[in-house]
């Protein structure tokens, strides 16, 4: 397989099991705790490792996710607490799902080795969460916690990559959202206030997008090597059904 082909057919999996801890009833537990709601400490979980910026700053590197509804949340929680505790809460809310989750799924040595030489290859040029989420410092302290985090950070890379390519096609960020599977359900989930755009006029650009993200993120897995590759795409999608099984 060819490093594009491997971003591609990986996708799906990685943005699924990159951020399915943050659906976890434990998760959500973790903001009730901090004194925030699970808005907030979604925002924030995701967006506190860029440390103590304003909304502004945040809305523009998330991108797919309203100002205004951005704004809620990081305000909402920063009023709390630290930005940075947010991010460290999340990162261990995510390790723990990965060693309760993740723990004994096949093959995991291999997969944590290829997840995270995919990480380390990765360029984070004009992915500023993936770049600061790549900088925390690592709570993983079981190979279950380290897939999970790694795949965490591999969701930030498809997502800062996508970002680039939505806006280099020439489509908003709504725009975007409204082109994709969800629709204007998606882009009411992502805090988006009607009335949209007509949507037809965005598919073949959204398309296009979708075909640059994988050559944006390509370099990680042409580390792996197109064996490796192939390799990582098999042992994601059993992951999955595992998780989901």
């Amino acid at each position: 397989m060819t490093p594009e082909q491997v971003a591609a057919a990986s996708k799906p999996a990685v943005l699924a099991l990159g951020e399915a801890y943050s659906r976890c009833p434990t998760t959500l537990r973790r903001a009730r705790l901090l004194g925030i709601s699970g808005w907030a400490f979604y925002i924030t979980g995701r967006a506190g490792a860029l440390g103590d910026v304003r909304a502004e700053t945040v809305a523009a590197a998330l991108g797919f996710i309203a100002p205004d509804a951005v704004a809620d949340g990081w305000d909402a929680a920063t009023r709390t607490v630290q930005p940075l505790e947010v991010a460290a809460a999340s990162l261990a809310e995510c390790c723990r799902w990965g060693e309760e989750r993740l723990a004994d799924v096949p093959h995991l040595d291999r997969l944590v080795e290829l997840v995270e030489r995919a990480v380390t290859a990765a360029d984070a040029s004009a992915m500023p969460l993936f770049a600061a989420w790549r900088a925390m410092p690592s709570l993983a302290a079981t190979r279950g916690a380290r897939l999970a985090a790694g795949l965490r950070l591999l969701r930030e890379h498809f997502t800062g990559a996508h970002l680039v390519a939505v806006r280099a096609s020439g489509m908003t960020p709504l725009e975007a959202v409204l082109a994709g599977p969800e629709g204007e359900s998606g882009a009411i989930a992502c805090g988006w206030p009607p009335p949209y755009p007509a949507v037809g006029p965005l598919v073949r650009r959204r398309l296009w997008a979708e075909a640059v993200t994988d050559r944006l993120v390509a370099p990680a897995f042409a580390a792996l090597g197109p064996a490796g590759g192939a390799e990582l795409v098999e042992l994601l999608a059993a992951t999955r059904a595992h998780t989901e099984g």
